[in-house]
């Protein structure tokens, strides 16, 4: 066993590196230059482009992009291949690889007019080349939506106090928008007051828990059950459980109406709230991590945690995991938004490029942005390591690890487990519940931005903000019904990072076309690196995880309803559009950097331009 602490140092020491001097490099390397007028200033209109002061900046950015992907995957790639590969991955890939993939994306936007990356890659490769990043970008956004919704299912089932803790966080967001845009009442004061609120709600939960079912055997005794029988009936009860399968589309039903909302109504308002969760929760637990550890080691019974400190999972459990998956190339695309993601690269172009007070903030908000990514996905791989359950219980016991793992490590401020556990799963569900309405809304964008002005009723419907959502949740809820977790959060793992090669590849073709003297390496080396392992991965998620274990495996279409067929077909379809889509744009791409390389004098875009 080793202490937690080390990992922590270890994370910390690689980080600090990255971005004293990486990152520096990085920001001469773009020529970030704060006699230049940003697009906040430039096209500055109270609504889309507004100058924002770097803290209050950073805090939004990672509120949009610290969702509850960087939790969920470390602590499913710990339990299944060990702490070591996990750990190893997220301290040497993220300041490489994710930080590199959100600064440049920023300061692309940021060269571009705070224009979107598919607008971007338009500009060089065509418009045929845009709609394909978008469509990709769409497909992955369904997979987001499905994943979440099923996350969240499952860490209410285990944890209803955090059901009830939710329900109240969302009822105070929305009335908080209402005293803050509607009665313009005192911002400090109504913080104070809400954050508190907020607080007081994880204690309600802690004493009134909630499920639409009966819950798992974890649930306290005197949980409130609204049906005490039945749900049989349900979509997927029979392999995620009644309560569970009850609340997915519950879930999905919130993120359509929530992205369908005004920003102010319950996203800008639930946004802020949450900052407060996400610094409490991931600096807390860092603190406490020391603060424990220090006392354990000192004989200060006050500040020594409940139990050890120290990790209970193997380091490593061999090449082919506990569950039976190769850890290449599904360790990488386990893991996902810890290390790399692409979605970042759709938040950093899309609204904080328009949101840039001067362009040296881009350093701190776009790479240290992701380095605080890292840490909560670090987080995230010391709460499992602690608590270590079976991985024959499934996924559904190890998510709520993070909240059981989270409880037992702010013991060492004497917060007792019974408070802390459900405090730790509320800042699980409410990362997960932003990004999923986030997420629904930024696939309406994307889907109005590739139909542009409808010419027909279908046009019409998809690109409308009720029937959007329902062209979003639809497929989500097929994908999630198959009941095959590992398998759809691997193919979600895939499609985001393969997103996020797209985004490295048109910060290539950027820098490409900008001089024939930028060097490509930065970029293009990851790029190519996580083009080949998520394509190789989701190859794998088709041919094996689907058509082989389960089309051709008699016992399993003995065994499967219809549902559950029609999920691993849309998982077989999604995987092949993406890599064609992925492939077809790599193509596009290289063509166009042969070409500007080829005729260096006929170079594109140059900073004097701006």
């Amino acid at each position: 066993m080793v202490q937690v602490i080390w990992l922590v140092a270890a994370v910390l020491a690689l980080f600090t590196v990255g971005y004293l001097g990486y990152s520096r490099y990085l920001a001469r390397f773009v020529e970030l230059d704060d006699s230049r007028s940003t697009p906040a200033h430039k096209y500055e209109d109270g609504q889309e482009y507004v100058p924002a002061k770097k803290p209050v900046l950073l805090g939004h950015h990672y509120s949009s992009i610290a969702g509850g992907a960087p939790i969920v995957g470390p602590i499913t790639a710990g339990v299944v291949w060990g702490w070591v590969p996990a750990l190893a991955w997220i301290a040497i890939g993220n300041p490489l690889m994710g930080s590199v993939h959100d600064f440049v994306s920023l300061s692309a936007s940021l060269r571009h007019e705070g224009k979107s990356i598919g607008y971007i890659i338009g500009e060089y490769v065509g418009e045929r080349g845009k709609n394909m990043l978008l469509w990709f970008a769409f497909l992955t956004i369904v997979l987001v939506v499905a994943v979440f919704a099923l996350v969240v299912a499952i860490v209410f089932d285990a944890y209803p106090e955090a059901a009830t803790a939710s329900l109240i966080y969302i009822g105070l967001a929305v009335v908080f928008g209402v005293y803050l845009y509607q009665l313009n009442l005192p911002f400090i004061p109504g913080t104070v007051a809400f954050v508190v609120a907020m607080f007081v709600g994880v204690w309600l939960g802690t004493h009134y828990p909630l499920a639409l079912f009966e819950p798992a055997s974890r649930a306290p005794a005197d949980t409130f059950v609204l049906f005490a029988s039945g749900g049989s009936w349900i979509p997927g009860a029979s392999s995620l459980g009644t309560n569970t399968a009850a609340w997915v589309p519950v879930i999905l039903l919130y993120g359509a109406l929530a992205s369908a909302l005004p920003v102010w109504v319950l996203l800008q308002p639930r946004d802020y709230l949450s900052s407060f969760l996400l610094y409490t929760g991931v600096g807390g637990a860092l603190v406490a991590v020391i603060v424990g550890t220090a006392g354990a080691a000192f004989g200060i019974s006050a500040v020594t945690p409940s139990q050890p400190l120290t990790t209970n999972l193997e380091p490593y459990y061999g090449f082919i995991g506990r569950s039976g998956a190769p850890l290449f190339p599904l360790l990488f695309i386990t893991i996902a938004c810890g290390t790399i993601s692409g979605f970042h690269s759709l938040v950093s172009s899309g609204t904080t490029s328009k949101q840039l007070n001067q362009e040296s903030d881009a350093r701190v908000i776009g790479y240290g942005g992701m380095l605080g990514e890292g840490l909560l996905a670090t987080v995230a791989l010391i709460t499992v390591a602690i608590v270590a359950p079976e991985v024959g219980g499934g996924i559904g016991l190890a998510l709520p690890t993070f909240a059981t793992g989270g409880g037992i490590i702010l013991t060492s401020f004497g917060i007792p487990a019974s408070f802390g556990g459900p405090f730790m799963a509320l800042v699980l569900v409410s990362f997960l519940l932003t990004s999923t309405d986030t997420a629904v809304r930024l696939g309406r964008y994307m889907m109005e931005e590739i139909i542009g002005t409808p010419e027909s009723s279908v046009e019409s419907f998809a690109a409308d903000r009720y029937g959007n959502a329902l062209v979003q949740a639809l497929p989500a809820y097929v994908l999630i019904t198959s009941g095959s977790w590992l398998t759809l959060w691997q193919l979600f793992g895939g499609a985001n990072q393969l997103l996020a090669a797209l985004a490295l590849l048109t910060a290539t073709v950027w820098l490409a076309n900008w001089s024939e003297s930028k060097q490509l390496l930065s970029t293009g080396a990851p790029m190519a690196l996580m083009t080949f392992i998520t394509i190789i991965g989701l190859l794998w998620l088709a041919l094996h995880d689907n058509v082989y274990a389960k089309f051709l495996n008699d016992a399993w279409m003995a065994e499967a309803g219809a549902f559950a067929m029609l999920s691993a077909v849309v998982q077989i379809a999604i995987a092949f559009v993406l890599i064609y889509l992925a492939l077809s744009l790599v193509v596009m791409g290289y063509r166009n950097i042969q070409r500007v390389r080829a005729k260096p004098e006929e170079g594109g875009y140059s900073p004097s331009d701006d």
